[in-house]
């Protein structure tokens, strides 16, 4: 298997995945701490959530390997996101509770880390950059969709318990205002609690490619974990939560759809 898995569209969007990969290869797994080992900062079932993909014609992109390994929404030199605020690596060495994720001196550094920058980072960018070049080239205009999810309370970067649907666009620099507005109404509307452009602002995928100028307009969702799934181990799927929130997403992307085709048709 790759270290990612890429299925092509017929549609401008192209939803982008980077945390829900599971797989730790043997020798990263076998420094691991026990807290480490059950990956609890997955961006769990986060590819089942979103099971209404084909019937948009939407491309998309997830990795096959955990975030443990390394963190492909992160600045490939490792630049924090966030100023000033807890930021975790390129390569993480503490989970989300601050727990360790490495043994003492187990920890990567240095060489370890540019390899798995190489091995693992490079080749998922190759083909987002790819992806969204052959989109806009064939559509006159790309929506990168970046779909994540996290626990409700993490209190490490937020007090309290975070919003339901948590739409970011780079405080607005990586997406044309005309869609996150549209965006905004269905969250509004969906009945769920909501933040746009609020603590999770986008990562480095939604800054370094949305280009609204050149085209390539980019979204990210953090999605509240609560809304889907059991938040604590074994990470059970809920079908019974996320049959209240799949509507929503679907209407989420079906309005980018739609606002992607007014752009071109303009």
């Amino acid at each position: 298997m790759g270290v990612y898995r890429f299925t092509p569209g017929d549609s401008p969007l192209l939803v982008s995945m980077p945390h829900v990969g599971t797989d730790v290869p043997p020798e990263i797994a076998a420094r691991f701490t026990v807290q480490a080992a059950g990956l609890p900062d997955t961006d769990w079932h986060v590819d089942r959530l979103y099971d209404f993909l084909d019937a948009l014609g939407a491309a998309r992109l997830q990795p096959t390997q955990s975030r443990y390994v390394i963190d492909l929404n992160r600045a490939p030199d490792d630049r924090p996101l966030y100023a000033g605020a807890s930021n975790t690596e390129l390569c993480p060495t503490a989970t989300f509770a601050e727990r360790p994720i490495y043994r003492p001196g187990a920890a990567p550094h240095g060489a370890e880390i540019a390899a798995r920058r190489a091995t693992y980072w490079q080749p998922y960018h190759d083909r987002l950059r790819g992806a969204l070049d052959e989109i806009r080239a064939r559509h006159g205009v790309a929506v990168l969709w970046d779909a994540h999810s996290i626990r409700s309370r993490v209190p490490r970067f937020f007090a309290g318990r975070l919003p339901d649907l948590n739409l970011g666009t780079a405080g607005g620099r990586s997406a044309d205002d005309g869609l996150l507005r549209r965006l905004a109404v269905v969250a509004a509307e969906s009945g769920q609690s909501h933040a746009v452009n609020g603590r999770f602002k986008g990562g480095y995928i939604t800054r370094a490619y949305g280009d609204p100028a050149g085209g390539i307009h980019a979204v990210q969702l953090e999605l509240s974990q609560i809304t889907y799934m059991d938040e604590d181990p074994p990470f059970a799927f809920r079908e019974d939560l996320a049959a209240g929130i799949r509507p929503v997403l679907r209407r989420l992307l079906e309005t980018a759809l739609d606002w992607a085709g007014s752009v071109v048709g303009a």
